[in-house]
């Protein structure tokens, strides 16, 4: 498949595991994910899934930013549009706005070295939010806002072992028929933030 160009990502994309249907239209990134996918190492040893549809590019940069405004047409628990840092099937990281087991769209993180680590934070009133990742060289972050003007921070931790991560546009349903994830607003830049506490 040929590389899918943003406006504002500074590099081609590619689908790294395809989805059941995507649009681009207007610089909005739309995907379908398709009945139960996921990406999940269960700490337990339970259940592993690697099969959520990712659209992936390689920043340049060692410094960077990358966000977008996500709506999410949530149906079933653990429905969610995400960013994704992928180094490998072992070691990488979700930032996803996804519907809780208590009917209640959450902002997710999940950061994987072997198991994955699983926290939920804010819950959010509505279908729409916007969420960042930043890298900081050795580091990374994770912002969530309401308005992309005011940011909380959600986790920051070490980038060991996702150095070299890819950054993905995800989609999931992992108990559901499927899941369809709007990216709008994308922005790029390769500026550090001055303030990670309050993401500015």
């Amino acid at each position: 498949m040929n590389p899918i160009s943003l406006p504002t990502i500074p590099t081609p994309l590619t689908w790294v595991v395809r989805p059941e249907m995507w649009r681009l239209d207007n610089e909005a990134l739309l995907i379908q994910a398709g009945p139960t996918t996921d990406l999940f190492v269960d700490p337990r040893g339970e259940y592993t899934k690697d099969n959520a549809p990712r659209l992936t590019f390689t920043s340049p940069d060692d410094v960077y930013t990358v966000q977008a405004r996500v709506k999410v047409d949530f149906q079933s628990d653990y429905d969610a549009g995400a960013f994704i840092l992928y180094a490998n099937e072992r070691h990488w990281a979700k930032f996803a706005f996804e519907f809780s087991p208590q009917k209640q769209p959450t902002i997710v993180s999940v950061v994987t070295h072997d198991v994955s680590d699983d926290c939920n934070a804010l819950t959010i009133a509505g279908h729409e939010v916007y969420l960042r990742v930043a890298k900081l060289g050795q580091a990374y972050a994770f912002h969530a806002s309401v308005d992309g003007r005011v940011w909380h921070l959600i986790r920051y931790f070490s980038s060991n072992n996702l150095e070299n991560a890819t950054v993905n546009f995800s989609a999931q349903s992992p108990m559901g028929e499927g899941c369809t994830a709007v990216f709008s607003e994308i922005g790029y830049t390769a500026e550090a933030l001055t303030d990670i506490r309050n993401g500015t």
